[in-house]
């Protein structure tokens, strides 16, 4: 390839992938190595390590672009990552262009996702674009007019956070059943993170059936139309729309592309998009949920737009 004008990481817990990218929107995936997550020396070292294994194919003035998991605050130049330490007590941007020897610009990877979509992916024609995550957990990324909104402390469209989720859900027999409101990982109870992802769903099918089984197993036996699985996900869908749907009508939302894990469940996400659409104030025919385009590298992509 030629020469790189940027060069895109994303950073998960744990590995680093590694691209690089000629014009913005395209990226190379051409490494990945583990992320040495509790140490910032060690953290550091990798990406040096990255960028000279691959020097012969990066601009000598080629900034780097990163995108990663956790909380990235631009205004204090630091990222709280409960599964990445080694950012904790960093100016993280700053530091690294110093010992990087290239301008460092970061962005949260659900808004690169997001942003990746509205630039080219499923929401290039829409001005207010919603990044639904729904992975491990809950997350989101909020772009408008193709930019990346980022509210006070670096949160902006984090859906899956506060005490949202629903008291009460109905089974298909039409039973009114008591939902447990579950202690979350950032401190809160009855979050909908502790439902809405792949852990949660795995949590609910547990409550519900008590028998635990990974969301990749319940996916596979809803597909089957395996009377637990479809009880599951008949709550689930109760349990996600109505957040979903409240989040919509706040921001006036044109579009909500979908990332994560789940995104790959296009018939889950068709059957999403139908309830919600039957929630927001202004009810459509036309879908508005889809899964994105960039839903397996949308970090990369969306960074490869960070620089320009």
């Amino acid at each position: 390839m030629s020469l790189a004008t940027c060069i895109c990481a994303d950073i998960g817990g744990s590995f680093i992938k590694f691209g690089l990218s000629s014009q913005a929107g395209e990226v190379t995936l051409i490494d990945q190595c583990p992320n040495p997550a509790h140490s910032w020396s060690d953290f550091v070292a990798a990406l040096q390590q990255l960028i000279a294994t691959h020097h012969a194919s990066i601009a000598p003035d080629a900034p780097l672009a990163i995108s990663t998991t956790g909380v990235v605050n631009t205004r204090s130049d630091t990222i709280l990552a409960g599964n990445i330490p080694a950012f904790n007590g960093h100016k993280v941007t700053a530091e690294l262009t110093d010992a990087l020897k290239r301008p460092v610009v970061i962005a949260n990877d659900a808004d690169c996702f997001t942003l990746a979509e509205s630039r080219l992916g499923k929401a290039h024609d829409c001005t207010i674009v919603l990044g639904a995550i729904l992975g491990t957990g809950v997350g989101g990324g909020l772009v408008i007019n193709g930019n990346i909104i980022e509210g006070r402390g670096g949160i902006t469209a984090e859906w899956g956070h506060g005490p949202i989720t629903k008291t009460s859900v109905t089974s298909l027999s039409g039973e009114e059943l008591t939902l447990p409101r579950l202690a979350c990982g950032c401190g809160q109870v009855g979050c909908l993170d502790t439902y809405g992802g792949a852990r949660g769903l795995e949590r609910l099918h547990q409550w519900r059936h008590n028998v635990a089984l990974s969301s990749r197993e319940i996916m596979q036996q809803w597909h089957e139309k395996a009377p637990q699985a479809l009880e599951t996900l008949h709550l689930w869908l109760q349990i996600v729309s109505e957040p979903l749907a409240f989040t919509i009508n706040i921001l006036g939302v044109d579009k909500v592309v979908v990332g994560g894990g789940l995104a790959s469940e296009e018939e889950l996400i068709a059957q999403l998009d139908n309830a919600v659409r039957q929630l927001i104030l202004t009810p459509t025919a036309e879908k508005l949920i889809e899964p994105g385009q960039f839903y397996h590298q949308g970090g990369l992509v969306g960074a490869s737009f960070l620089t320009r």
